[in-house]
């Protein structure tokens, strides 16, 4: 070898990002291995490679010993103190043994062993990597869809998404830029494998730390995760903070920072509830958008019971039971929901007498405003009805009182019209 090749080699490591003492000792391997290939399967050699001339030695390795056995690898005291008086007992000697032209058989194995080694270094240098991302959230580029398995470019790695890590209501298309959380990696053969995950409630997780300062910087913590994807999540967030609104910081300004999150999980409902030491604070945050009058928790059996408005228990429940399977999945409590009417009769609910409640109308401040209008419109109606059928009766009256007038004038008395008393005038002229 010479100069060339070794700064060949230095070169090569810098462009690889692979340190050149990595690639140094991978040389010095290969040429062991093509010692013992050529001149000897049974000796023990050590091989040092010169990094700035490429000057390559070979030097085989003898232990010291009374009595020799083998004399590939043992040579006796007596022959070694010729070499050195300083030897003794156990000691390991060392004598060249550098071939002629070992140089050129040197070259060729280690071309090859160059390049094993780098693409080894290199697999080593992408696990190392993406294991720490482990828990984190990595953006890729679709490169294919193969038997229902997304594969993604993340740059120096090939990522995978596996059909039950993908969201039903997603397609993937070539050359789209998404961003997965990294649920393993794990070290193969062929290089690390890396799944990838758009349904894992980490990935809701990680985008609010990423969108959020107050979360970056601990003012606001996210106490819970609990996540259908595609559909509907529920996060619970907490502030040791008083002054701190943690539900309004991850809504952000006019909701800009909620709203980069569901743009990212494609139109994804998110419902951000406040996190509370009592149970059913807590509970009746999950319950979110639906109101709760009364929560009572159990501790020892790990239920709470919650009652709410007549016209809101369809709401508590969701579709499909879907928003109190999450609620229960965000606090760990099971939950069991009543309406108001439900509770009354059963004996869980009770009002005094003066505060007996309508429970159609109980806390219903959308509905008693129409109802008021309605009952409003109804009596002007009646009102209107009423007025008219006051108006005809009176009518009909006048005309009655009109005809029976009329009845009672004497034929005799009713006066001649002008034309008859004219004439008469003229007449007795």
């Amino acid at each position: 070898m010479n100069a060339d090749f070794v700064k060949a080699v230095a070169q090569l490591g810098e462009e690889k990002g692979i340190a050149p003492e990595i690639l140094y000792s991978a040389v010095e391997e290969a040429l062991v291995t093509a010692y013992k290939k050529n001149y000897g399967n049974s000796q023990n050699v050590r091989v040092t490679l010169n990094k700035e001339t490429g000057e390559i030695h070979v030097y085989a390795r003898k232990q010291i010993v009374e009595a020799v056995e083998d004399r590939n690898q043992q040579i006796s005291l007596e022959d070694a103190m010729k070499l050195n008086k300083k030897y003794q007992i156990d000691d390991v000697l060392e004598e060249e043994v550098t071939p002629r032209n070992f140089g050129r058989i040197a070259a060729q194995n280690a071309k090859q062993v160059i390049v094993q080694r780098i693409r080894e270094a290199e697999r080593g240098m992408v696990y190392e990597k993406f294991s720490r991302k482990e828990n984190d959230i990595v953006s890729g580029i679709v490169q294919r869809v193969e038997n229902h398995n997304v594969y993604l470019d993340l740059g120096t790695a090939e990522g995978i998404i596996l059909p039950n890590e993908q969201i039903p209501t997603e397609t993937y298309n070539y050359h789209d830029r998404i961003r997965c959380y990294v649920v393993e990696v794990k070290k193969t053969t062929k290089g690390p494998q890396i799944i990838l995950s758009r349904t894992h409630p980490g990935l809701l997780k990680r985008l609010f730390e990423m969108e959020v300062a107050e979360i970056q910087d601990g003012t606001v913590e996210i106490k819970s995760v609990a996540r259908e994807a595609g559909m509907r999540s529920k996060i619970a967030v907490y502030s040791s903070n008083e002054n701190v609104d943690p539900v309004g910081a991850c809504v952000g300004p006019k909701g800009m920072r909620v709203r980069n999150i569901v743009d990212e999980l494609h139109g994804e409902k998110i419902d951000i509830v406040e996190y509370s030491d009592e149970p059913e604070k807590y509970v009746a945050n999950a319950l979110s958008p639906s109101k709760v009058i009364v929560a009572v928790a159990n501790a020892e059996e790990k239920i709470c019971r919650v009652i709410v408005p007549d016209y809101q228990l369809s709401l508590a429940i969701g579709k499909e039971g879907q928003n109190a399977r999450l609620a229960a999945k965000l606090t760990g409590w099971k939950i069991d929901i009543k309406s108001e009417t439900q509770a009354i009769e059963s004996g869980e609910l009770e009002y005094a007498d003066d505060e007996q409640p309508n429970v159609q109308n109980q806390g219903d401040n959308q509905a008693a405003p129409a109802k008021e209008t309605a009952n409003a419109e109804k009596v002007a109606e009646t009102e209107e009805t009423a007025g008219t059928e006051k108006v005809a009766a009176a009518e009909e009256a006048a005309a009655d009182k009109t005809a029976a007038s009329a009845e009672e004038v004497p034929q005799d008395d009713v006066p001649s019209p002008d034309w008859e008393l004219d004439t008469t005038a003229e007449d007795k002229k």
